[in-house]
C-alpha cells in the first residue's frame, strides 16, 4: 500500500513563495506519475501539475504555468519525494494541496487533466493573504 505525506504549507503574503513536499513510499513507485491537486473552499478539485514516473516530463494547468515548478527525487523504487516550488503566489492560490500517484500513464508521460488517482495524501493548507 502506498503512503503519502505532504508538508510545507502555511501562510504567505501575495507575491511570496512556498515549497510543498510529498514523501511517497510503497512498492513500485517508479511506475507512478505523481500529481498535485488543489481544492479551494467552495470550488471543485483542480489538477495543477504532474511529473511522469521517469521524471522526464511535466505538465501544468494554465492557472499555475510559469509560476509553479514540480520536481521529483527518486531515491529508490519504493521511496520518492516530489516537490512543488510555488512562486508569485496569489490569493486565489489559497487551497488545500494534495499529492496523488497514478499508474495510468506510461513511464514517460502524464497529463494534468487526469482525475483518477490510485491514492491520496492528507493535504497541506496554503493560505495566501496579506
Amino acid at each position: 500500500q502506498l503512503q503519502l505525506v505532504e508538508s510545507g504549507g502555511g501562510l504567505v503574503q501575495p507575491g511570496g513563495s512556498l515549497r510543498l513536499s510529498c514523501a511517497a513510499s510503497g512498492a513500485g513507485l517508479d511506475w507512478y506519475a505523481i500529481f498535485w491537486f488543489r481544492q479551494a473552499p467552495g470550488k471543485e478539485r483542480e489538477g495543477i501539475s504532474c511529473i511522469s514516473a521517469s521524471g522526464s516530463n511535466t505538465h501544468y494547468a494554465d492557472s499555475v504555468k510559469g509560476r509553479f515548478t514540480i520536481s521529483r527525487d527518486s531515491r529508490d523504487k519504493a521511496s520518492v519525494s516530489v516537490y512543488m516550488h510555488m512562486n508569485e503566489l496569489r490569493p486565489e492560490d489559497t487551497a488545500i494541496y494534495y499529492c496523488a500517484p497514478t499508474s495510468t500513464f506510461v513511464r514517460t508521460l502524464c497529463d494534468v487533466r487526469a482525475q483518477s488517482m490510485d491514492f491520496w495524501g492528507q493535504g497541506a493548507l496554503v493560505n495566501v493573504s496579506s
